[in-house]
């Protein structure tokens, strides 16, 4: 296993940075996740902890070793790319060998580290085969075990699954999660799908224009987000979001939603905290198993809306609502799910809710 450091890690093409100065530890055995839009520069993070991409200021250290200067093959690290990478004149068997003959290992132990690791991935019936005999899953279970075959201190994954369909993303998903768990190796992930990241996360690390915007895990990110942004982009659907104005005193508070008309009273534990935000324009944010079509607790207070659109799931169903200050998702279970065009009145869970800083967009904490 191996310990990574990143200290004022920082990258420029040109007179352009891309990566701001990046401090981040990566613990012994940590599985942790780069998230963020594309061009957040979680790649390019990933690129530079390999050594495929040189950086430009900064220090990064595996293993308590600084490696700025390292080439890839001396930092025991191995890479699992997108796009596979497998060599298509060779069979399976030779792909995951072929990192071990150059190292000129015995072909005893070449042969005992394919066998083991395709054992692990299920692939021992595939080893004669050629890649473009192989589906895309089993492409990729023959990526990672060219990752075990080398027996390294780090893995690092780029976007692995983003090739596969929805079904063998989840299969993928799980598999990779397993993996972790046996081998128990230190592994940073990327993907800017964050349904993988909350799933396969031990700790999330939030990037946005080469910044990192949150470290937690995924019940932090999800639950306790520290910005609108990172609020914005977990979830799916994610936080609903509705422009408001806090009207706060000791022993009440209200949330007046867009032009006031709408109004919400926040639970009394909750007034006091917030009323140092008093009369402070915000965002407020809800997540859409927040919202429902009748009474599920002591702190919920009622909302008029208009339904927009329906969409049924199966084992759930979405509606888009219109409020008098905006848009709203409310995830609904299927027997309850209302017409579009239909006038109802959403219950908005008050204990539940988030308030952002309508300028810098960071949330606003309750002490």
């Amino acid at each position: 296993m191996a310990e990574v450091a990143l200290r004022s890690v920082t990258k420029r093409y040109g007179a352009v940075e891309v990566i701001h100065g990046i401090d981040l530890d990566i613990r012994h055995g940590e599985f942790a996740v780069f998230v963020g839009p594309s061009g957040c520069g979680k790649s390019t993070l990933l690129r530079m902890i390999a050594g495929l991409e040189e950086i430009t200021a900064g220090e990064i250290r595996i293993d308590g070793r600084i490696v700025n200067h390292l080439p890839p093959r001396d930092r025991e690290i191995a890479m699992v790319f997108q796009d596979y990478a497998l060599y298509p004149h060779k069979s399976v068997f030779d792909n995951l060998a072929f990192s071990l003959k150059l190292r000129k290992l015995p072909k005893e132990d070449i042969e005992e580290r394919v066998r083991a690791a395709a054992g692990i991935l299920k692939i021992e019936h595939l080893l004669d085969r050629k890649p473009r005999a192989l589906s895309g899953g089993q492409r990729q279970r023959v990526a990672m075990g060219r990752a075990i075959v080398r027996q390294p201190k780090l893995f690092l994954f780029d976007e692995p699954l983003s090739n596969l369909d929805a079904l063998l993303r989840s299969e993928m998903r799980a598999e990779i999660k397993k993996l972790h768990q046996r081998i128990g190796k230190t592994t940073i992930y990327v993907t800017h799908d964050q349904v993988e990241a909350m799933t396969l996360a031990e700790r999330i690390v939030v990037l946005s224009g080469g910044n990192i915007m949150q470290v937690g895990t995924p019940d932090d990110i999800y639950n306790r987000p520290a910005s609108k942004f990172v609020a914005g982009f977990t979830g799916s659907p994610p936080m609903n979001f509705l422009p408001a104005r806090i009207a706060a005193s000791p022993v009440a508070l209200e949330i007046l939603l867009g032009d006031g008309s709408a109004r919400l009273a926040a639970s009394l534990a909750r007034a006091g905290a917030y009323a140092v935000f008093a009369n402070r324009n915000v965002e407020f944010g809800i997540r859409p198993e927040d919202l429902a079509m009748r009474r599920v607790g002591a702190n919920d207070v009622s909302l008029p809306a208009q339904v927009v659109v329906v969409e049924p799931l199966g084992a759930e169903t979405l509606a888009t609502l219109q409020c008098g200050a905006g848009e709203m998702i409310c995830r609904l279970p299927p027997n309850e799910a209302p017409a579009a065009g239909e006038n109802i009145s959403i219950w908005v869970n008050m204990d539940k809710f988030h308030l952002f800083d309508s300028a810098s967009g960071s949330v606003l904490r309750a002490n």
